[in-house]
């Protein structure tokens, strides 16, 4: 039988990034670069405390995500597919993660493959669909290699990468700082806003980042490691990780709004470092197509992963890096993306559709989450406080808002 002591010598003492980081990889892909210099462009500071709100919601659930991986030794996935298990709406929500998460991950893939092409495409030459097929050949061989920590050290160096590239062209654009701050701590809505603020929630509130963190807290800290150990750990790794996460989307923010806000120039994180030249040089190219390149990839890396967990474990198939089943998950996953970035073609139906789930699915989740971390027979000592209770339900009453307004989006109602 192996002691703690036994445990600790054979188990290197984890360091202070791990499955955060791989959550933080996930949301910050091209889409957040896209959408908060959008932001920016359009709004200035004002939307701040909106970025400020989707990074304390995503840690409160991405803790309580954590935390039930690691107590239950259970992903979110088969915690759902168990505790619905002989009701009508089991079936349901199953159909929705499968849906969301899996055809979901699939469709948005391409997304994430362009713009890390585009990162690389913008500094050599080369037509984007050979980059495109580069990066899909990358991320499937480092998903092939099965190996965690292997995957976990490579998004943690590309999430690093992204960190370094943006906040260092925030220090150079030197926005404001009062202004920065009044759009942090006071919430204002400028006339057209609402939805572009929405819009900003979403992208760092998503789904499927629970599903991602509660099977990946395991693999860090298997069940031989005291739990009072890894639970520490853990935490500090979520709350480091999201709050660099919400560091790096807001010195895009700044970025574009010290730079644009304004001016009446359209921008997009494809010209946006053509626009930056005048205020930072030849250099704005270069650490703008390194960072969308780093946002790229990382999500291409992690969205497959984060499909073959929730998938697997919602159908009840080992959830093993290695399994046959966990393979052909991520694979399909990889190939929709990859095919669909090289031919240049976005797969229109496919994301409405996953819209269209990620909406129901959200508040689902969410809502479970904070039902399951009040159960006492799992989770014992550990379930939820009243404070990250109240916290929790703050959050789901929102990601309830969120999704009914995903859905009136989608559906053309507004």
């Amino acid at each position: 039988m192996i002691t703690e002591v036994d445990a600790r010598s054979f188990q290197k003492r984890p360091g202070p990034f791990g499955p955060g980081l791989l959550v933080a990889a996930a949301f910050i892909g091209p889409g957040t670069v896209t959408t908060a210099t959008v932001v920016g462009a359009g709004f200035g500071y004002a939307l701040l405390w909106a970025l400020l709100f989707s990074v304390v919601a995503t840690a409160v659930l991405q803790e309580m995500s954590a935390r039930l991986g690691l107590v239950t030794r259970k992903g979110l996935s088969e915690a759902l597919r168990e505790t619905l298990a002989g009701r009508w709406y089991g079936t349901l929500a199953v159909f929705l993660v499968v849906a969301a998460v899996g055809l979901g991950n699939a469709a948005y893939e391409a997304g994430n493959i362009t713009g890390a092409a585009l990162g690389l495409q913008g500094i050599s030459g080369l037509p984007g669909w050979v980059w495109a097929l580069a990066v899909g050949l990358s991320a499937g061989a480092l998903l092939a290699s099965g190996r965690y920590t292997l995957i976990e050290h490579v998004l943690v160096a590309l999430v690093l990468l992204m960190s370094l590239v943006f906040l260092l062209t925030f220090l150079m654009v030197r926005p404001p700082m009062g202004t920065l701050m009044a759009g942090l701590f006071q919430p204002s809505l400028p006339p057209g806003s609402l939805l572009t603020a929405i819009a900003l929630i979403g992208t760092t509130v998503v789904p499927y980042n629970l599903f991602l963190h509660s099977s990946t807290v395991q693999e860090k800290w298997p069940q031989n490691l005291p739990l009072g150990e890894s639970l520490k750990a853990a935490r500090l790794d979520t709350g480091l990780s999201i709050g660099l996460g919400g560091l790096i989307t807001l010195a895009i923010m700044s970025t574009s709004a010290a730079a644009f806000f304004g001016s009446g120039v359209a921008v997009s994180a494809v010209n946006i470092a053509q626009q930056l030249e005048p205020l930072l040089g030849p250099a704005a190219r270069y650490f703008f197509a390194a960072g969308l390149f780093a946002a790229g990839l990382s999500s291409a890396v992690a969205a497959p992963l984060a499909a073959a967990y929730a998938v697997c474990g919602a159908l009840g198939w080992d959830r093993g890096l290695s399994s046959p089943r966990f393979r052909l998950v991520w694979l399909g996953v990889l190939l929709c993306g990859t095919f669909f970035a090289v031919i240049g073609t976005k797969p229109l139906a496919a994301i409405l559709f996953a819209q269209a789930a990620n909406g129901l699915l959200l508040p689902v989740c969410a809502l479970f989450l904070l039902l399951v971390m009040n159960q006492s027979r799992q989770l014992g000592d550990y379930r939820n406080g009243v404070i990250t209770n109240l916290l929790g339900l703050a959050v789901v009453l929102v990601t309830i808002g969120l999704g009914g307004l995903k859905l009136i989006q989608v559906f053309g109602l507004a």
